[in-house]
């Protein structure tokens, strides 16, 4: 039997929204009713849905779902900021993709959510020395999902990877909370570089469609990053870049950018300085 929804509002309201949504959907399209019933109403906790889901779609000849499971169990269980990340990503989600309509979609079919869900796993498993594990869930991401993150790279809260086929994020790369990118997005090396080689994506960025970012560099707060543009030097907060190379084209167009999801942008010479508000 379903666990009540209602019982968990109090102090969950992303897993009480998403419980409710899942029940509607059951109820509206019965083809469906048995994958919103297995991922979602069986079980009490958001932890507890997402390792089983995340857990089927890892599983393979090599690793059991059964196996994924428990791995993916310990480590929510013992890790909360993993399970608060979780809910952060998937505000995230449907609160800037007008695609979204709601918790459940991100959550069953997204799959940069569930690549990004993956990679908290992956690096949880690198700090604590399990890096051949981590790293074999790294490539079932990336065969999965067409996701490519290194379980090193240290990501932050509230992040929206919105269709994420073709994203890549190097070893030593860092992305504060709140930052937004499209599909295409590498986060990559310089080529030449050892040791500190990736980018370091501050809160709140922007990066568009295809946009690369390439080397120890940093892309500073509230930034937006155009689409197709080819970053190799440290972009200032609060500015737009675009172009091959990128260069500095004018304001970030809004407070929050990576939550407005604006990336029309201006000739340099237009009105308004290369930024539509």
């Amino acid at each position: 039997m379903p666990v009540p929804a209602e019982r968990f509002a109090y102090c969950d309201p992303i897993w009480s929204a998403l419980r409710a949504q899942a029940l509607e959907l059951a109820e509206k399209e019965p083809s469906l009713a048995s994958l919103a019933h297995a991922t979602i109403l069986n079980h009490q906790q958001l932890e507890d849905a997402l390792s089983y889901h995340l857990a089927g779609k890892i599983g393979s000849e090599e690793v059991s779902a059964m196996l994924a499971r428990e791995v993916f169990d310990e480590a929510l269980q013992a890790d909360p900021q993993i399970g608060e990340a979780v809910r952060a990503d998937l505000s995230a989600v449907f609160e800037r993709d007008p695609a979204c309509h709601g918790y459940v979609e991100a959550f069953l079919f997204f799959k940069g959510f569930h690549a990004l869900q993956c990679h908290r796993i992956a690096h949880w498993l690198w700090l604590k020395g399990r890096t051949t594990l981590a790293q074999f869930l790294q490539s079932r991401v990336s065969q999965l999902f067409a996701v490519d993150i290194h379980p090193a790279a240290r990501i932050g809260r509230g992040i929206m990877m919105d269709h994420a086929t073709g994203i890549v994020i190097g070893e030593t790369a860092v992305v504060d909370d709140d930052v937004s990118m499209l599909h295409g997005v590498t986060l990559g090396g310089s080529g030449k570089e050892k040791g500190d080689r990736h980018p370091k994506i501050r809160r709140g960025v922007l990066l568009s469609a295809g946009a690369k970012v390439l080397g120890n560099i940093e892309v500073g707060e509230y930034s937006r990053v155009g689409a197709g543009s080819v970053v190799l030097h440290t972009v200032p907060a609060n500015c737009t870049v675009a172009g091959v190379p990128a260069r500095v084209i004018g304001c970030a167009g809004s407070d929050r950018p990576s939550q407005t999801m604006d990336q029309h942008i201006d000739p340099p010479d237009a009105p308004g300085g290369g930024s539509r508000e």
